[in-house]
């Protein structure tokens, strides 16, 4: 255990964050994702998975740590409902809510088409497979910047 680090956060999940670049994409998947067949196309080669329920949880632990990038306007995406790009399922809505607290405004979702999305994926720094079993809990976050202190 350590001090100030949400223990969802393993060795292996807190490494990949750390080596992850700016405009680098880390994808939390549910459930029904295909996690480690993607995974193995990624930057990372290899699934991570973290012990959380919900992809609203895993958001909140990665966003405790990884600043999203301010320099585009889709650094936060959803894959969309097939047949209804838009509607936002409760999964995404929780997750919404988790961005949007993080950075301290509204910072939205953008959507993105189911192959798309699986397209995305596979140029991603690293997939997390959680325990979400709700359909449509699949996002891809990208990496930002922390400005020096001085800033």
């Amino acid at each position: 255990m350590l001090k100030n680090i949400n223990p969802l956060l393993n060795a292996d999940v807190l490494y990949v964050l750390r080596a992850m670049g700016h405009g680098d994409y880390l994808v939390i998947a549910d459930s029904n994702f295909p996690a480690d067949t993607v995974a193995k196309q990624t930057t990372h080669g290899k699934l991570l998975r973290m012990d959380c329920e919900t992809a609203a949880q895993a958001a909140e632990c990665v966003l405790s740590l990884m600043p999203l990038d301010t320099f585009i306007d889709d650094a936060a995406k959803r894959m969309e409902v097939v047949d209804n790009a838009a509607e936002i399922p409760q999964v995404q809505a929780e997750v919404q809510q988790v961005i949007d607290s993080s950075q301290g405004k509204p910072t939205p979702l953008h959507g993105v088409e189911r192959f798309d999305f699986y397209d995305t994926a596979k140029q991603a720094y690293a997939v997390i497979a959680t325990g979400e079993r709700r359909f449509y809990g699949c996002i891809i976050l990208t990496k930002g910047v922390l400005p020096p202190d001085d800033v």
